[in-house]
């Protein structure tokens, strides 16, 4: 006999969990004799530790728990109560199944045995054909250390994964998805008040994850030890360090079986590389949760709304009932110092305002407010924009527009964003409200934000150009001349009195004007267009 079993008997066994009894019945050693299930059919997936062949009247003082045992049926009491006693012992001391031969001494399982099994739920299995168990114990003790050999290995390999991700320093987020990637289970990692931070599925959506998070949480039994617990079963272990517990990993179950000693490893060193991962990055996980979850939104990377309502939930943003309302604070212009965001986070935690707040871009702070359909937004947005100037005075505060879901709130950081680039430095704020938002961006404010655009300039410089040209060789201030009467809405007498000018001088300027510049300034079409541009060459030259 080989010292390993053959090529289809460790296929026999899925690999990352030990060998069950069914397992073993499996095997062709053992299916050559012909197996049959007589008791205990739903416990067929306890594993087997061990093959133990017997012929004594008590086998369980040699166990310890998990073997299958052989036996002829010699040894069994010929008495009621001694089988049962015999059953006892085997179930006490954890026998994985007991097998029974029947060519010798039986032809057919002896009906107190078979009563006994059941009452104790021990597999009971009758072999109508001869087996060798020696040939049987070599094949499943080969393929036990094959197993044990194996998990060693991938144990060893998940150790040194885990050691390369803290070597390099990566987040928690890198950590848990690779902890999802091992394991094959969805990982959720959590804080203390069981929100989800981090959630990294595998077979299974966010959504189904997610979905009720805190409840089935604070279900899922103490968060400071590690175990299976809960009615749903999860594979849980606290993330801590020098005895203050930070937050709390949990496996979720899936793959169609159970959590096999890997899985424990897995979670044990996702905790262990989490631990290093706060004492080296300096922002706490809620702020990475929450700036993930926002740059989701706004860039639509959620693989579903319901993945993205379940992700919000899980942070603790009401999703249904509520309306929402992006708000971004940009800093001003070489603007340097406190970072707004600790301080905007207590005033929304002071003022009970459900939000989000994340970077979502260097230097720029995005902020989701969940309001009550009935509540004033411009009254919270205020607050709020008055908190950020006066943590950063030279910040520009800009609102987007309500959004009746989720799936709006792209939307409203993108005209948020608009009206932000559409705000030059030093531009005054309108009166009694300290945010900027969609309906301030007048003509000037929008050639501003597109100042940068090459039709633009040229658009400009072909309206414009042969006048700015003519003024720079002679001297002239034909430019100046247009602006007074392009402002004056083509009023010439209010031109004249702006430029300090006659009358006639003012329409000798306009003759010249409407020469070079090939229009017709009586035109209101030309005059508009002229307008634009001049406007737009001003905010050019102002920038």
């Amino acid at each position: 006999m080989s010292e390993h079993p053959p090529a289809d008997d460790r296929a026999a066994v899925p690999a990352g969990r030990a060998p069950t009894v069914a397992d073993v019945l499996a095997l062709p050693v053992l299916a050559a004799g012909q197996p049959h299930v007589v008791a205990g059919p739903a416990r067929l997936d306890r594993p087997v530790r061990w093959v133990h062949i017997t012929e004594l009247t008590d086998p369980a003082s040699f166990l310890k728990g998990g073997e299958l045992v052989l036996t002829t049926g010699m040894p069994l009491p010929d008495d009621a109560a001694g089988v049962r006693r015999y059953v006892d012992e085997l179930t006490e001391v954890g026998a994985a199944a007991l097998v029974i031969e029947l060519v010798r001494r039986y032809h057919r399982p002896p009906d107190a045995l078979v009563r006994a099994c059941r009452a104790r739920d021990l597999p009971l299995v009758t072999l109508a054909r001869d087996v060798n168990f020696l040939e049987v114990t070599q094949v499943v003790h080969a393929l036990i250390l094959g197993h044990q050999a194996d998990a060693m290995r991938r144990t060893q390999r998940i150790h040194e994964a885990f050691t390369a991700l803290t070597l390099r320093g990566a987040g928690a987020e890198d950590v848990v998805r690779a902890a999802a990637e091992m394991s094959g289970r969805t990982v959720v990692l959590e804080n203390l008040v069981h929100q989800a931070l981090i959630c990294e599925p595998s077979g299974s959506t966010i959504e189904e994850a997610l979905a009720g998070w805190e409840r089935r949480s604070r279900a899922a039994g103490p968060a400071d030890r590690t175990g299976v617990g809960g009615r749903e079963g999860w594979l849980v272990a606290p993330v801590s360090y020098r005895g203050e517990r930070w937050g709390r990993l949990a496996m979720l179950p899936g793959g169609g079986s159970d959590f096999a000693p890997e899985h424990l490893t897995v979670l044990e060193r996702t905790a262990m590389a989490l631990t290093v991962a706060r004492l080296i990055h300096s922002t706490p996980w809620e702020h990475t949760a929450h700036r993930t979850a926002l740059r989701e939104l706004v860039e639509q990377r959620h693989h579903s709304p319901a993945d993205a309502r379940a992700r919000c939930a899980a942070l603790g943003l009401p999703t249904r009932g509520v309306v929402f309302l992006a708000v971004l604070v940009d800093p001003g212009p070489g603007e340097a110092g406190g970072d707004p965001e600790p301080g905007l986070r207590r005033e929304l935690r002071s003022a009970g305002i459900p939000a989000l707040v994340g970077e979502l871009s260097p230097g720029r702070l995005g902020i989701l407010l969940a309001l009550r359909p009935e509540q004033p937004w411009r009254a919270v947005a205020e607050r709020l924009g008055r908190t950020a100037l006066g943590l950063s005075p030279g910040a520009i505060v800009s609102v987007g527009s309500r959004a009746a879901d989720l799936a709006g709130t792209a939307r409203s950081f993108r005209e948020a964003a608009r009206v932000s680039e559409a705000t030059p430095p030093g531009q005054p704020l309108p009166a009694g409200r300290s945010f900027h938002e969609p309906p301030d961006v007048d003509l000037r404010r929008l050639l501003y934000a597109l100042r940068e655009d090459t039709r633009i300039q040229d658009y400009t410089e072909r309206r414009l150009g042969r006048l700015i040209d003519h003024d720079a060789r002679h001297g002239t201030g034909l430019l100046t001349t247009l602006g007074h009467y392009l402002d004056a809405a083509g009023n010439k007498t209010t031109a004249a009195r702006r430029g300090g000018l006659s009358r006639e001088t003012l329409y000798q300027r306009l003759r010249t004007i409407e020469r070079l510049l090939g229009q017709d300034l009586e035109s209101g079409e030309r005059r508009t267009e002229l307008h634009v541009a001049l406007t737009a060459l001003r905010v050019l030259r102002d920038h």
